[in-house]
């Protein structure tokens, strides 16, 4: 650090801690920025081309003999239309259902879906009266997304934003690549649960299988039950009261707050001996993994 004391960088503004510390800008010369949103719009933080759409305005569809692309395509159409609520009936498991949706809808599927079911959306409230297969809500960057039974593995994989919410149990490598967002789980979730876990919150109510947490960089995980053992670099923390009063929040917004409260939760973060790997020697890397 050029041999400044924290003292000395505590004096400085920040333009001189810049400068000290070699940081510096460059301006970027033929470029150009197209913006997507108006800062000085009022109420609408919606994409340009998302349909207006009237929540009480509502339709049913029957996917049973229609194709995952049909089905998507008809979704698009009803919004154009400017349905804000859409029934979808007897998705009959098919994959890829209702993905890419960026814009405020809501969406209930009676039925089970298969793998990447909603996945890249960013706005809608969707309610799956069933089960889903792998990656459902995959790069999810807001909304709501409440799935009534159970889920396969990489549930809610590189989830951004939104809640993503499975009332009974899921699979492995639930939040696997996690960058935000708040992933729930009613039941249990299975091995490697929060891999490579970054930023965003999990709650697990029911018991976490062993390698909670591998290798994760920043974000919380909380869990009800037991836990089969920590990952690389997952520790345990302190159950603060701001902890508690979320959880308590979060669990009663979606009916899923335990008789016995959240106090017997055990919280579980980054211990951050990761964040510098590559300048680990060979011997200290091995003391790690």
């Amino acid at each position: 650090m050029s041999g400044i004391s924290d003292a000395e960088l505590r004096d400085m503004t920040q333009e001189e801690r810049v400068n000290a510390l070699g940081m510096t800008t460059e301006q970027l010369t033929g470029k150009s920025l197209y913006i997507e949103f108006d800062p000085d719009a009022q109420e609408r933080f919606t994409y340009p081309w998302a349909p207006d759409v009237d929540f009480n305005k509502r339709t049913e569809f029957d996917a049973g003999d229609l194709t995952n692309t049909e089905v998507n395509a008809r979704i698009r159409d009803l919004m154009a239309e400017g349905y804000g609520t859409i029934v979808l009936q007897n998705p009959r498991g098919k994959h890829s259902l209702a993905v890419g949706i960026l814009s405020r809808l809501n969406l209930i599927i009676e039925g089970s879906t298969g793998y990447f079911g909603v996945g890249l959306i960013d706005g809608p409230n969707v309610r799956i009266n069933g089960r889903v297969g792998w990656s459902c809500a995959e790069n999810m960057m807001s909304g709501t997304v409440v799935v009534e039974k159970n889920a396969g593995s990489t549930f809610g994989a590189a989830i951004r934003g939104g809640d993503l919410v499975c009332r009974g149990s899921v699979g492995s490598r639930t939040g696997i690549d996690m960058k935000g967002g708040t992933i729930i789980v009613g039941g249990d979730t299975g091995a490697l649960s929060g891999f490579m876990m970054q930023r965003g919150r999990m709650v697990v109510c029911g018991n976490a299988g062993k390698n909670l947490g591998d290798s994760m960089y920043d974000g919380t995980i909380y869990v009800g039950g037991e836990i089969r053992s920590l990952g690389v670099d997952a520790v345990t923390a302190y159950l603060t009261k701001l902890d508690k009063d979320w959880l308590t929040r979060k669990l009663t917004q979606y009916g899923l707050m335990p008789g016995r409260g959240v106090d017997h939760f055990t919280k579980i973060v980054a211990g951050k001996q990761l964040w510098n790997y590559d300048n680990l020697e060979p011997n200290e890397k091995k003391l790690i993994l």
